[in-house]
């Protein structure tokens, strides 16, 4: 299936984790990406791991999203190189992880997290349509990841569940303005995912996390891209403002069944 050949594809933090696997879905279905993460250092290596899986129709570049300088420079590259952009995945994202609770947390840590995942979100979809969407006689796709926790809050990320549920009001105001232009603005929010965090836990708590799961397995990365090429794709031509939740069912339940007593 070659849904995405002749478009042009940027997927902001590309360079790890399902990062990798949205790229490598946009690529093997015929598109040229651009990919970002968020230094020098975590592109190239990014780069490296998509080279060896094979992969060669991406373009790699350092942006910090949160970095109004560095976005208009990512831009510049993809006009210069394909002078169009056909379909943006919002993936980057400060995780929020080790700024304890709400009362003893850096209100600069909480803003940094903000400022990636909301401001530079938005940032970048304001600049891809306004250098290219609303040029382009097809106008283009935004698709943004969110997270699950946007709806069900977890214990000391209060930035990052901040700004998750931000995301999801985002998508929601964008699909609206953006609609009558012709721009589609949808969302999959993941719940969890098999990333390299995984690789180090106890295989005790790894047990007890998958029976959170109805379906008894977190997500690969590949299931979270299936879904943001549908999103992104015309299969979905008839839908903008959606949040489209992918995570095993875990949404589904009023609570895990060893505790639903």
């Amino acid at each position: 299936m070659h849904r995405f050949e002749g478009k042009v594809v940027l997927v902001t933090g590309g360079n790890r984790n399902t990062g990798l696997d949205l790229t490598e879905k946009f690529v093997r279905e015929g598109a040229k990406v651009f990919m970002c993460g968020s230094s020098e250092e975590s592109t190239a290596r990014g780069a490296a791991a998509l080279k060896a899986r094979g992969l060669d129709g991406f373009t790699a570049q350092a942006c910090d999203i949160s970095d109004a300088s560095q976005v208009a420079a990512l831009m510049d590259t993809i006009e210069r190189e394909a002078r169009r952009l056909d379909i943006l995945v919002n993936n980057a994202a400060n995780q929020g992880i080790g700024h304890g609770g709400p009362l003893e947390m850096d209100p600069e840590l909480f803003w940094d997290v903000l400022k990636t995942n909301v401001v530079g979100g938005f940032r970048v979809t304001q600049l891809a349509c306004n250098r290219f969407f609303m040029k382009q006689e097809s106008r283009g796709v935004v698709v943004f990841l969110s997270s699950n926790t946007a709806m069900r809050a977890i214990r000391h990320r209060t930035a990052y569940c901040t700004s998750k549920g931000a995301i999801n009001s985002m998508v929601r105001a964008l699909a609206l303005d953006l609609a009558p232009l012709g721009i589609r603005v949808n969302c999959c929010a993941p719940g969890y995912i098999y990333t390299e965090r995984w690789e180090t836990l106890d295989p005790a708590k790894a047990a007890r996390r998958r029976l959170n799961c109805p379906l008894r397995h977190e997500a690969k990365g590949s299931d979270i891209a299936n879904v943001v090429a549908f999103l992104a794709s015309d299969d979905s031509a008839n839908m903008t403002g959606e949040i489209v939740t992918c995570d095993a069912g875990c949404s589904c339940q009023h609570m895990p069944e060893d505790v639903d007593v």
